[in-house]
């Protein structure tokens, strides 16, 4: 089976530390999937635009897109006009559609509410933010 390379979109200000543990998965010698992120808050040059052409590059390369829905999926970002978004993981959600990837989800919490771009889109659910379920839920996309 070929390696999958997931794009995990996140909130990068409240949610990092779920993030590294989908890092540390990638690293395991038999994964098969490779995970992949952006941090625009830690890359955005003078113009915003240079950040959005690297985030469609990145994106343009992963075959799936793991949503990682935390308590601030929602907020509106204070660069939002510029992004074209509500924020940084809205864009994501949204050139997700555009490349065509797979598109899974998980809450971090069950009472998250979903980033509104989710609906209609049909991702496919993990159960909980535990590996098994999360890489159940990749594999069957």
């Amino acid at each position: 089976m070929a390696k999958k390379h997931v794009f995990i979109s996140f909130d990068y200000g409240h949610d990092s530390e779920h993030r590294d543990l989908l890092n540390a998965l990638s690293s395991l010698p038999n994964s098969e999937v490779a995970f992949e992120e952006f941090n625009p808050e830690e890359t955005v040059k003078k113009d915003i635009t240079e950040t959005r052409e690297e985030l469609a590059r990145r994106l343009h390369q992963a075959t799936h897109m793991l949503v990682i829905v935390g308590s601030c999926a929602n907020k509106y970002h204070k660069d939002k006009d510029g992004i074209g978004a509500r924020n940084w993981q809205w864009l994501e959600i949204q050139k997700s559609e555009e490349e065509g990837m797979g598109l899974v989800a998980v809450k971090i919490e069950p009472t998250n509410a979903w980033p509104n771009p989710l609906y209609g889109k049909r991702p496919t659910w993990a159960k909980s933010f535990t590996v098994d379920s999360i890489l159940a839920a990749i594999n069957s996309v």
